[in-house]
């Protein structure tokens, strides 16, 4: 009798709805922790039973050692037996944060430190310590990591999405490198990325970055200057007041374009996949110079009188 009075309540346990102190409730197991602990652990959150009762169900049932860690969200209505089963499949709830195209690593890391679903343990290291945690080579953290929307486990760790973004980077990358233009002038894919990022800063409308690809392409063929004004900005840094003074194109960095031949040493901004290809993939043009128009669109020019006309008609309004 006393064993049938047990079955019978463990079916009524297993089955009905546990109250919550709250709903949705979050509850985080972390790694390593036994049935008990997690039982209380779901007690303390606010679920609303006492961890015996969790135990001696999973133990029956044969789920005591099958429980994942990860972050979960209870909702009124679970019962104990439905809440088991989420556990050990390891349905954890989800964070999300968005890496955006053209974006500084500032701007990245800023994201990352405020959003509240992330463990912040980035949130000390420099960026060369970051770095050397994903195992990267490259000099420069800048322009390493894939813009992209990227899901986590709630309160998993900020250099979990650090490495997935680093290595989309590579993945993408390297892809459009191994399909390149015979004639683009980088050397590596290293290369092709600080121009990608150039020619994401420089890109006003979609229609036209093949056109701004092929005016930076067509320059380090010819060995011009870049003479790109973004990289003057990054190069500035917190110097950067919002306005961009001629001093400013006469101070030598090692990011101005003006004063310095070639590329930069790195990226000045995250490039999307439509920047990587334009970068590998320039449309065939004669053009050197452009100016933007006002509108997010371009003006291109082959030569120098061309552009001064442009700038004329589009910048001073002559």
């Amino acid at each position: 009798m006393a064993g049938l009075g047990l079955a019978a309540w463990l079916v009524w346990f297993a089955t009905a709805p546990v109250s919550l102190s709250a709903s949705p409730l979050d509850v985080n197991l972390e790694p390593g922790l036994g049935l008990r602990q997690v039982s209380r652990n779901l007690a303390q959150s606010g679920v609303g039973f006492s961890p015996w009762q969790f135990t001696l169900l999973a133990r029956v049932l044969g789920k005591a050692g099958a429980i994942k860690a990860g972050s979960y969200e209870v909702e009124a209505g679970l019962t104990p037996l439905a809440l088991l089963s989420k556990l050990t499949r390891g349905d954890v709830s989800q964070g999300d944060v968005s890496l955006i195209e053209g974006w500084n690593l500032r701007q990245v890391r800023a994201a990352l430190d405020a959003n509240p679903d992330l463990r912040h343990d980035s949130q000390s290291l420099s960026d060369q310590e970051i770095l050397q945690k994903l195992g990267a080579s490259e000099p420069f953290l800048e322009g390493l990591l894939f813009p992209d929307t990227y899901l986590f486990p709630k309160h998993g760790s900020d250099l979990e999405v650090l490495a997935r973004a680093y290595r989309a980077m590579q993945r993408h990358l390297q892809a459009e490198w191994a399909a390149r233009d015979t004639g683009t002038p980088c050397r590596n894919p290293y290369e092709a990325l600080i121009l990608a990022s150039i020619v994401e800063k420089e890109t006003g409308l979609a229609a036209d970055r093949g056109k701004v690809a092929s005016v930076f392409t067509n320059r380090l063929r010819l060995s011009m200057p870049l003479q790109t004004d973004p990289t003057v900005i990054y190069g500035l840094g917190e110097k950067y007041d919002g306005n961009l003074h001629r001093r400013d194109l006469q101070r030598d960095t090692a990011f101005n374009t003006y004063t310095r031949p070639g590329l930069p040493p790195g990226p000045i901004a995250l490039p999307g996949r439509a920047a990587l290809h334009a970068a590998l993939h320039p449309d065939s043009t004669p053009y050197l110079y452009f100016v933007a128009r006002g509108d997010g669109s371009s003006q291109f020019s082959p030569d120098l009188d061309s552009h001064n006309r442009a700038v004329a008609r589009y910048i001073r309004k002559k």
